[in-house]
């Protein structure tokens, strides 16, 4: 792991600051990031400086490259006008924590409902966490390995031959040296719906099945190329049921849509799409009938609209609407 000098501990600081205040803009993006490529000793620096903004009382940031994502609700009613005295006591802060050695040191990183962010690792790969995502990060001299153990990340792996950039979750491993891909994860996945799926933007990886299947023996692979999503999806909710293994060639644009704040479907199933929205809000959406999860649904959805979402499903398909607390029930009309 790099030390981080007090030289760029200031300079990272210096960047939390200006890219968070009222002056920024695409091009001082880009410099930022430029000035990241610089060395593991920058990217660290930053990811530091970075922490400790989201932890100053009173301001409810996140990196730099939060921008990319839309704050839910709560967030853009809780948050507070940004002053100059405050954003130059929130860069000392993060200079400060910057130069000391590395204090967090569990790996972890998490999102809430609604929340979305950029993480920065030591070897330089870009990892964007969708809506309630938990991952763990372990990276030394002989390997890279990451843990989704639920949700949803985007990741740009920096480029390392002798380093194996290796992505598991409960049902399965992705092994990559330097490429972008899409994993989610959801444990304890309905029958019907998705448990495991990858998305290949660039380069090429290996999946490798953590358990057998009816298209799958255990330690056999798959080699994806660019452009395909491999999805594991449980039939039943029987311990020895089977998993459905598919290979399709979706709209990647569509399937990071969630990057803008949109959920985008195109003759997906009910059941995967509800799943889909329900990770975007608190009020959870219910398919209360046999059968309604294979139903299609097509169209661009703002993800956190549950109501708007549930709406345009009922009219769509003659179905009803209930709600009660958090939650929304779809069902077929007595």
């Amino acid at each position: 792991m790099p030390e981080v000098t007090r030289k760029v501990a200031a300079e990272a600081a210096v960047w939390i600051a200006r890219l968070h205040g009222p002056d920024r803009t695409r091009a001082m993006e880009l410099e930022c990031l430029a000035w990241q490529a610089l060395s593991a000793e920058h990217r660290l620096a930053f990811e530091r400086c970075s922490d400790t903004w989201q932890d100053v009382a009173g301001l409810k940031l996140s990196t730099y490259a939060a921008a990319q994502a839309r704050p839910s609700v709560n967030e853009k009613q809780n948050s507070k006008p940004v002053s100059r005295r405050m954003l130059v006591g929130a860069a000392m802060g993060c200079a400060a924590a910057a130069a000391l050695p590395l204090w967090r040191n569990d790996g972890r990183y998490d999102t809430g409902i609604g929340e979305q962010r950029l993480v920065i690792l030591a070897d330089g790969t870009r990892m964007t966490l969708n809506t309630s995502t938990q991952v763990s990060v372990d990276l030394t001299p002989a390997r890279r390995s990451v843990e989704v153990r639920r949700g949803e990340a985007l990741f740009e792996v920096a480029k390392d031959t002798k380093r194996p950039f290796v992505v598991r979750t409960a049902d399965a491993s992705v092994t990559a040296t330097g490429t972008a891909f899409v994993v989610r994860a959801v444990p304890k996945a309905q029958p019907g719906v998705d448990a495991f799926g990858v998305t290949l933007i660039e380069g090429q990886v290996v999946v490798q099945r953590s358990s057998g299947g009816d298209a799958t023996a255990p330690g056999e692979s798959v080699v994806m190329a660019p452009g395909e999503r491999l999805r594991l999806q449980v039939q039943d909710s029987r311990p020895e049921a089977p998993v459905r293994m598919r290979l399709d060639r979706p709209r990647v644009d569509q399937l990071v849509a969630w990057q803008r704040g949109e959920a985008v479907f195109d003759a997906t199933e009910l059941g995967n799409a509800v799943a889909d929205l329900n990770r975007y809000s608190r009020v959870q959406i219910v398919l209360a009938g046999q059968g309604l999860g294979e139903l299609r649904i097509s169209g661009v959805y703002r993800t956190g609209d549950s109501i708007g979402f549930a709406d345009a499903v009922a009219k769509l398909y003659g179905l009803a609407v209930s709600r009660r607390g958090d939650e929304i029930r779809l069902s077929k009309p007595p």
